[in-house]
């Protein structure tokens, strides 16, 4: 499995995109709202339809107008109580999404930073975390996972936090 760090929007070509989800499903700022505004139709109302869920589960829809086949809402966050991630949540969230990524026969995924942004999770922290569970996990299908970046202070701390897991 090829795993790539590369810097961008959430909106890139594969065969699943991840959206960084609360618990409730609601897609409101970040990478939910790129996805959103790329999927137009009824994208927010079908994922809602499926929640809420419990911190850590995921839920995959059809990708509607986004060159992907599947958008997987990873719930790192609950939308009540104080409305952080956490290191359980984004374990489970990361490792939940290649399970499904996998079971629905996907060969590439694109991955956030989940539980950071909004979430309140430390970015370099959170990038260790959904790192290490990449770097552990076995596939059947995916051959080429992406984590993505959108600023340049990102994408360095990612990259380097990356480098430091593959070596």
């Amino acid at each position: 499995m090829n795993v790539t760090i590369i810097q961008g929007d959430a909106a890139q070509q594969a065969d699943a995109l991840v959206n960084a989800a609360g618990t409730s499903h609601k897609m409101g700022s970040g990478v939910a709202s790129v996805l959103r505004r790329g999927a137009g139709g009824d994208s927010n109302a079908e994922v809602m339809a499926n929640g809420p869920v419990d911190p850590g589960e995921v839920v995959a829809t059809d990708a509607y107008d986004i060159d992907a086949e599947y958008v997987i809402y990873a719930a790192a966050m609950p939308h009540d109580g104080d409305r952080q991630a956490t290191t359980e949540s984004i374990r489970n969230a990361t490792r939940n999404t290649l399970e499904k990524a996998d079971e629905l026969g996907c060969e590439s995924v694109v991955f956030p930073v989940l539980g950071t942004g909004v979430a309140g999770f430390d970015f370099e922290r959170g990038a260790e975390l959904i790192c290490s569970v990449i770097a552990d996990y076995e596939s059947s299908t995916l051959t080429d996972v992406r984590v993505i970046a959108y600023s340049d202070s990102e994408y360095e701390s990612l990259q380097s936090v990356a480098d430091t897991i593959q070596d």
